[in-house]
């Protein structure tokens, strides 16, 4: 049986088998008026979310652990449909006949049931309410000209637990758009070079967004030091740096 434990903040729980043996991950707790909120810090682009017993994996990647001794998802959401995000074996670890799985179009193309969302629309799932948000890059791109996350396709996501929004921003830069997300409480922005953002435009995100607290996520090699440094004067922002390169 699979096994799952959500712990308080700054504290860890244990897989011992698979492919990352004694594997640890981080768990912060959050507070709503609806319960705690308890995230769990994967690594990568890859969370996991905890509220009111339900299970909502965001982007699970089987490289970063072994999926099938992860809790099974109520809910699974997909940015994008890059291999580092949509994982067919990891979903299908912790796919039930009752989870559902929120994609952007490309990639629910490619998984049999799941619940296409594009950019500005908005549904309530399982009691939440869940906004995709564009996710794009405008300067980066590859050799060919083509963004690696070219506009219009790929999602980030505002989830509201609580009366909190929490936005996981997927892979993108700091675009216009972020300027109008409304209040958010809590943001995980990307810093991982080149596909997503420099430490200077990562503080640039947190700047249009404003959140509360600001996780910076799938950060790669990125001294994120930098972020922290580079938002000093913005004392209403609390940065958190947890383990998710």
């Amino acid at each position: 049986m699979k096994f799952f434990v959500l712990l308080t903040a700054f504290t860890i729980f244990l897989f011992t088998a698979g492919p990352v043996a004694s594997k640890s991950f981080q768990v912060d707790r959050i507070p709503t008026s609806s319960g705690d909120l308890e995230i769990t810090f994967v690594g990568h682009g890859t969370l996991v979310l905890g509220f009111n017993d339900k299970v909502i994996h965001v982007d699970p990647f089987g490289k970063l652990t072994d999926y099938e001794k992860m809790p099974d998802a109520d809910l699974i959401l997909i940015t994008h449909e890059h291999r580092d995000h949509l994982d067919p074996a990891a979903i299908k670890a912790i796919r039930t006949n009752s989870t559902i799985i929120v994609t952007n179009p490309a990639a629910g193309s490619k998984l049999e049931g799941a619940r296409i969302m594009e950019n500005g629309q908005k549904e309530t799932v399982l009691g939440l309410l869940i906004e995709a948000v564009p996710a794009y890059n405008v300067v980066h791109k590859r050799d060919t000209g083509e963004p690696f996350h070219p506009p219009g396709r790929d999602n980030g996501y505002i989830i509201t637990f609580g009366g909190k929004r929490v936005y996981i921003a997927g892979d993108t830069e700091n675009i216009q758009e972020m300027k109008n997300l409304g209040p958010v409480d809590i943001a995980f922005i990307p810093a991982n070079l080149p596909y997503t953002m420099t430490p200077e435009m990562a503080a640039d995100a947190a700047r249009k967004v404003r959140p509360r607290i600001l996780y910076i996520y799938h950060y790669g090699e990125t001294d994120v030091t930098q972020i922290t440094k580079l938002l000093s004067d913005v004392p209403e922002i609390e940065v958190r740096v947890r383990s998710m390169k």
